[in-house]
């Protein structure tokens, strides 16, 4: 089990600065409009006949009826639901344009809902949604199949139907229980509600539940977030994610809502963080990397023993391999060297396709340099290793040599014991595993261009 080295948690406040979380590498501010719709419609055909991949499905509703303070998601607030049917309709048309260029034979292994507020539509425009999907996409039978809940205003009918159109895995936003910090962030949701999707999801057969908590909201103490996880440990969930607050006011006005002075201060921050750890680890979750939390007999957990944990957009996945093809405002589609970002606002989604075009914005090609750093920053973030040979095999470079700048980044790491170099591995250690987003950016080859520019959360 690991274990909190209370003496190294003083001194972690030195790693404090903005860093990405590395849901992909390269990170998004890399992305450039250069990259059009008809690039990326060449890259779908090539994508199809060169390298036909299982799919992983992603589809973003951006819909929420109320404005979480503390939200970085792209959302659009609205009670009128007539302009849930309008996306829907171009969702459709997304849909149907892209079917047209993948082969039948490639297989659906994963699909996530996100947003958003996937769980705003209603029973029958998930059902829908559903079928639009099923019909036009090949499903493996074991396909892993999740949507991101928000308890509130959630009905067993709208579980039925996500149940239905074969939902085994949920992930439900809490964020905190405790009723100030509730009010401090406009997100009222009591425990009554969160203790109803779940038992309506175990009723229902829905085998994984993952829960979503969040440190550093306004008026958070060590007390208070304590009883937030007693009380999260008290209802089982498979998962539990404790993401670190990401107080980017200067990209989310909104955030600007919160008043700063209630936020918590670094120091705390880190006890909140080694409470989750303690506490999690003495109830038998394995601390899978990061911000994730998993039972030992969970695919994550088992993801890691072997090896096979992967990451995208929607954090720790065990199904890598996958090609990820996105559809809705703003979602993100990587397969091969793509990575490309639909268009951000509802009225630019809407122009693309009522003219019949790809709603690609942004997008990039990588190069072999960034498929290289990618493969090094994505086994440090799941495997918590790099196994140098395995690089050198893969790629045909010699590690030391290509990364020496980076290896003479660590050196404080190595120094403090968080990182253990060898002439045959770099290992993350101990307390390492606190500051992964800084170990790995001593591998990533932009994130200094970025380093005057106000993009990234911080770390610690």
């Amino acid at each position: 089990m690991f274990t909190v080295d209370h003496e190294l948690l003083k001194t972690l406040k030195m790693f404090d600065k903005p860093g990405p979380r590395y849901t992909s590498y390269p990170t998004a501010p890399v992305f450039s409009s250069d990259y059009t719709d008809k690039r990326f419609e060449i890259d779908v055909i090539r994508n199809n006949h060169e390298n036909p991949a299982p799919l992983s499905l992603y589809v973003h509703i951006p819909f929420c009826d109320t404005l979480c303070y503390f939200c970085g998601c792209t959302t659009v607030v609205t009670r009128n639901r007539t302009q849930i049917e309008t996306y829907l309709k171009a969702l459709e048309t997304e849909v149907k344009r892209m079917a047209a260029y993948v082969d039948k034979s490639r297989k659906v292994v994963q699909m996530h809902w996100g947003g958003g507020t996937p769980s705003y539509l209603d029973p029958q425009q998930i059902t829908g949604l559903s079928d639009l999907l099923r019909q036009h996409f090949q499903f493996a039978d074991d396909a892993e199949i999740s949507v991101e809940i928000d308890p509130r205003e959630l009905t067993y009918e709208h579980l039925r139907a996500f149940r239905e159109m074969g939902v085994n895995r949920i992930s439900v936003g809490v964020q905190d229980f405790e009723e100030r910090v509730q009010r401090a962030v406009n997100r009222i949701q009591p425990e009554r509600m969160t203790r109803d999707v779940l038992s309506w999801s175990r009723q229902l057969g829905i085998d994984s539940i993952n829960l979503d908590l969040i440190y550093g909201l306004p008026l958070q103490t060590v007390q208070s977030f304590e009883e937030t996880l007693r009380r999260v440990i008290d209802l089982s969930p498979n998962r539990i994610a404790v993401f670190n607050f990401a107080y980017v006011p200067w990209m989310k006005p909104h955030q600007r809502l919160i008043h700063a002075e209630d936020l918590p201060d670094p120091d705390t921050k880190l006890r909140l963080l080694a409470s989750s750890i303690e506490m999690l680890g003495a109830a038998g979750y394995e601390y899978i990397g990061m911000d994730h939390f998993a039972k030992p007999d969970d695919e994550l957990a088992v993801a890691q023993k072997k090896k096979e944990l992967h990451r995208n957009f929607q954090g720790y996945s065990t199904k890598a391999g996958a090609d990820l093809y996105a559809f809705g405002m703003s979602a993100i589609s990587h397969f091969g060297d793509v990575y490309a970002q639909n268009a951000k606002t509802l009225p630019d989604y809407y122009r693309a396709m009522e003219t019949q075009r790809f709603p690609t914005s942004v997008g990039y090609k990588m190069t072999k340099d960034d498929q290289i750093r990618k493969f090094v920053i994505m086994r440090l973030m799941c495997d918590l290793e790099v196994d140098k040979a395995e690089v050198e095999d893969f790629f045909d470079i010699s590690f030391d040599e290509y990364f020496d700048d980076s290896i003479n980044q660590l050196f404080d790491f190595v120094r403090m014991g968080m990182v253990k170099h060898t002439l045959n591995k770099i290992t993350i250690e101990g307390m390492g595993r606190l500051v992964l987003r800084n170990i790995a950016m001593c591998f990533d080859a932009y994130v200094a261009k970025f380093k005057e520019k106000q993009l990234f959360s911080r770390t610690v």
